[in-house]
């Protein structure tokens, strides 16, 4: 049943998560329906996020697979252009996606449209999908967005290595702040989540997936009097 356009709280929440076919966007997506959600599981390869949103969801009542890829304009519009259509609102939006943890590089050598291809998706693809939601969001009665990001863009302990993908994280952590100030009389919260090292593709080890993507579910589940502008892991600040 479509979700009332004027935001009635009765209604499910929506919540939209990039990358979600795998990793942490996988588990965000499965907590995030089990508290309630009703979630729009974003993958760039429609197979494999109808295959992600099956094993979460048989039945298909509260896990919905969309074709998002946020490096691409379109394809990001479409998703927006279906939201507002079939559901009327966003209450929720992880911005997960990420590629290129580039472990070989160093910022002195480092190949510069690699560089600017991790900030196509790890910075620009956040910042389009969060501007195409943006009118939704302002519908909800509760709305959150949730920056994935990674101690790896924390300038405070940044020394060397992974250039491309601590720039990218370091530069979604700006927009974080900037974002949480100008929303703020929205009452959109915006918040950075580092998940910590886990045992994802991309992480290679660690603790499990379920322990780091809780730290995110927490963000995107804040009460209305919770932090905004903030950078976590595990709900406990890190510094920038």
């Amino acid at each position: 049943m479509p979700v009332d356009p004027t935001g009635d709280p009765q209604e499910p929440p929506v919540a939209v998560v990039t990358g979600a076919n795998r990793g942490i966007g996988y588990e965000v997506a499965r907590q995030l329906a089990d508290r309630g959600h009703r979630v729009l599981l974003g993958s760039r390869d429609l197979g494999k996020g109808r295959a992600a949103a099956a094993r979460l969801d048989p039945g298909g009542a509260r896990v919905t697979p969309v074709q998002l890829d946020v490096a691409d304009d379109a394809s990001v519009t479409a998703l927006a252009d279906w939201a507002t259509r079939h559901l009327g609102r966003t209450d929720v939006l992880v911005n997960n996606a990420a590629i290129l943890y580039d472990t070989w590089a160093r910022a002195r050598s480092a190949d510069l449209e690699e560089v600017r291809r991790a900030l196509e998706t790890n910075l620009f693809g956040a910042w389009r999908v969060t501007q195409a939601l943006l009118p939704l969001l302002r519908r909800s009665p509760h709305p959150r967005v949730v920056n994935v990001s990674s101690e790896s863009g924390s300038l405070h302990g940044m020394t060397g290595g992974t250039p491309a993908y601590s720039v990218s994280k370091a530069a979604l952590n700006a927009l974080t702040r900037l974002l949480a100030g100008e929303l703020r009389r929205d009452r959109v919260l915006v918040n950075a989540v580092c998940p910590g090292w886990t045992a994802t593709d991309m992480g290679g080890g660690g603790r499990p997936v379920a322990e780091g993507a809780a730290g995110v579910v927490w963000a995107a589940t804040l009460p209305d009097d919770g932090p905004t502008g903030g950078f976590f892991r595990d709900g406990r600040p890190l510094p920038w």
